[in-house]
C-alpha cells in the first residue's frame, strides 16, 4: 500500500485540504513500537550479560567496551544517511529491509564463538537498527496528521523506546540466567518475523513527492565523520593521547565540518543543517543526546555494580533496574499533557533537572552505596529521560515538513543512539580510569595485579583464582574502588547535565509550543 505524503495536496484540491486521519493509525503505531522496543532493548540488553559473556569469550577490557557500545556508535553513524534514503525511496521499504537485516545479524551474534564475531554481529545489528529507527519516527509524522494526536503518539513512541532501554537489563538477565548470553540475541527472531508480517499488511508507504538523487559523497562524509569522532572521543576519554587517537578525533571533526559545508551548498541536502540555527531544534537535539548519554552510562555502570559489588544474579540485577523503566514510562506519557499546559521549555527544564538531581543523589550517597539510594537515582534518571526525550522528539518532528520527516527522525535517533554509545564510552572510561587509580596496595603483582586494576570483572576473576585472604582483599579493594569511581563519575555527569540544561532553557523561547502541523 503506497500513499502520498500528507503534506502533498492532490492536483486541483482546495488549498485548505486537510488529510483524513487513517482509521488504522493506532495499529500502525503498535507495529512501529514493537520494532522500536526490540532495537532499543539491544542497546542495553548486554549490560547484565557481560559477566557471563566475559567468562565464555574472554574479551579484553577494550573489547568489552566495544561489545557494549559499537552497536550504538554504528547505528548513530548511519542514521543521517538512512533518514535521507527513507525520504527518497520509501520509509516502509527501508523499515522492513532493516528489520530483516536486524534478524539476520541476531543470528550472527548469537552463534559467536569469539569476541570478533560478536562485535561483527553487533555492527550488523547497528546497520539494521539504523534503517529501522528513523523510519519509525518519520512514519509517525506522516501517519498522524493532527498535531495533538501526533504528540500523544510521540509520547507512546518515546515511552516504548525508553522502556526498551531500561527493561533490556531485566530481559537480558532472565535469558542469560536460564539459557546463556546468546539467548539475548535469539529472542529477537520471533519478534522480527511477527513485526515484518504485520508491517507488510498494515504500514503505508511514504516518500518525498519529488525525490532527488542521494548525495553519496556526503553520506560517506557523515558516516566516517561520526564514527571517527566517536572513536576519538572514546580513546581520548580513556586517557589515550597517542597520535593515532588524536588524529582520528581531528579527522572526525574535519569530516563533519566538510559534511556541513556540503549540505549548506546542496539544493537537496541529506540533512538540512540550517535546522540547527533554530534554537528549539538545537536545544531538542542536545537534550536528547544528553538524556541518553546519562541513562546509557548509568544503566551500564549500575548493572556492573549490582552484579560485581553486590553479587546479584543477572536477572536479580535486571529486576533492580526497573525503577528507571517505570519512571520513564510515567515521564513519557505525561509529557504531551505537560507540554500543552506549561510549554516545552518548562518540560525540558524539569526533565534535565531530574537527571541532574539523580546524579547528585548518587554522588552524595554514603559509601558504600546501598540499593535504596540507587533505586531513587534510577527513578530520577528515568523520569528525566522520559520528559526530556519526549519533548525533544516533539520539537524535532514539528520543525520539518512531512516530506522531510526522515531528517527529523535521523537527528532524533542519532542523538539518542550516540548518547547511549558515548555515555558508555565517555563516562564508562572516566569511571574505569578512576577505578584503576584507586586499585592500589593489592596483595598481587605482575599480570594478576594488572588484570585486577583493569576492571572490576578482572578483579573478581583474580579473587576467585587466588581464594582465601588474598581473594577477599582483592574483592574488598575492587568494591571500594568501584564505589569511589561511581561517586566521581556521578559528579562529572551532574556537572555536564546542569550545563546543558541551562543552555537548553536559554535556547527555547518562553511559551514555545509544538502545535504546527506543517
Amino acid at each position: 500500500m503506497e500513499r502520498a505524503s500528507p503534506a502533498d495536496v492532490p492536483e486541483g484540491a482546495a488549498a485548505d485540504h486537510r488529510p483524513v486521519p487513517d482509521p488504522g493509525r493506532w495499529a500502525m503505531l503498535a507495529v512501529l513500537c514493537a520494532s522500536l522496543l526490540l532495537v532499543a532493548m539491544d542497546a542495553t540488553i548486554l549490560n547484565v550479560a557481560l559477566p557471563s559473556l566475559i567468562d565464555d569469550l574472554q574479551p579484553g577490557a577494550l573489547e568489552q567496551l566495544w561489545i557494549i557500545d559499537i552497536y550504538g556508535l554504528v547505528l548513530g553513524g548511519l542514521l543521517v544517511t538512512s533518514g535521507a534514503v527513507s525520504d527518497r525511496y520509501g520509509r516502509k521499504r527501508l523499515f522492513l529491509t532493516g528489520f530483516v537485516l536486524f534478524g539476520l545479524a541476531s543470528v550472527v551474534a548469537a552463534t559467536a564463538g569469539s569476541s570478533a564475531q560478536l562485535i561483527a554481529g553487533r555492527v550488523l545489528l547497528g546497520l539494521g537498527g539504523a534503517m529501522v529507527m528513523p523510519s519509525t519516527l518519520s512514519l509517525i509524522r506522516n501517519i498522524f496528521t493532527d498535531a495533538h494526536e501526533r504528540a500523544l503518539a510521540i509520547g507512546i513512541w518515546a515511552a516504548v523506546a525508553g522502556a526498551g532501554a531500561c527493561v533490556g537489563p531485566l530481559v537480558g538477565g532472565v535469558l542469560v540466567e536460564h539459557f546463556g548470553w546468546s539467548a539475548a540475541f535469539w529472542v529477537n527472531l520471533p519478534v522480527v518475523v511477527a513485526t515484518v508480517v504485520a508491517g507488510l499488511r498494515l504500514l503505508p508507504e511514504y516518500r518525498s513527492p519529488q525525490p532527488g538523487g542521494l548525495d553519496w559523497p556526503g553520506a560517506l562524509l557523515s558516516i566516517v565523520g561520526i564514527v571517527s569522532l566517536a572513536w576519538g572521543i572514546k580513546h581520548v576519554a580513556k586517557g589515550s593521547l597517542l597520535p593515532g587517537d588524536l588524529g582520528t578525533l581531528a579527522l572526525g571533526i574535519l569530516l563533519l565540518a566538510l559534511f556541513a559545508r556540503r549540505q549548506l551548498r546542496s539544493d537537496d541536502p541529506l540533512l538540512d543543517v540550517r535546522l540547527f540555527k533554530r534554537r528549539p531544534f538545537l536545544a531538542a537535539a542536545l537534550a536528547t543526546l544528553l538524556a541518553m548519554l546519562a541513562i546509557g552510562a548509568a544503566l551500564f555502570l549500575i548493572s556492573l555494580w549490582l552484579q560485581y559489588v553486590h553479587g546479584y544474579s543477572p536477572s536479580q540485577a535486571g529486576l533492580r533496574t526497573l525503577p528507571a523503566a517505570a519512571a520513564m514510562l510515567a515521564g513519557s506519557l505525561s509529557t504531551p499533557w505537560l507540554m500543552h499546559h506549561v510549554g516545552v521549555r518548562s518540560v525540558m527544564a524539569l526533565g534535565l533537572g531530574a537527571l541532574a538531581a539523580g546524579f547528585l543523589l548518587l554522588a552524595l550517597s554514603p559509601v558504600p552505596t546501598e540499593y535504596p539510594a540507587v533505586a531513587l537515582v534510577l527513578a530520577a534518571l528515568g523520569l528525566g529521560d522520559g520528559l526530556a526525550i519526549t519533548a525533544s522528539a516533539a520539537v524535532l518532528v514539528s520543525s520539518v515538513p512531512a516530506e522531510r520527516a526522515g531528517q527529523a527522525g535521523a537527528v532524533s535517533e542519532a542523538a539518542y543512539e550516540l548518547g547511549v554509545g558515548l555515555g558508555v564510552a565517555l563516562l564508562g572510561s572516566i569511571h574505569g580510569a578512576v577505578y584503576y587509580q584507586h586499585m592500589t596496595g593489592l596483595p598481587l603483582d605482575g599480570a594478576d595485579a594488572e588484570r585486577a586494576r583493569d576492571s572490576v570483572g578482572g578483579a573478581t576473576e583474580v579473587a576467585e583464582e587466588a581464594g582465601g585472604t588474598t581473594g577477599r582483599q582483592v574483592l574488598e579493594a575492587a568494591r571500594d574502588a568501584f564505589d569511589d569511581a561511581l561517586t566521581t563519575t556521578a559528579y562529572v555527569s551532574a556537572a555536564i547535565v546542569v550545563a546543558v540544561a541551562l543552555l537548553a532553557v536559554w535556547l527555547v523561547p518562553r511559551g514555545f509550543r509544538t502545535t504546527s502541523s506543517h
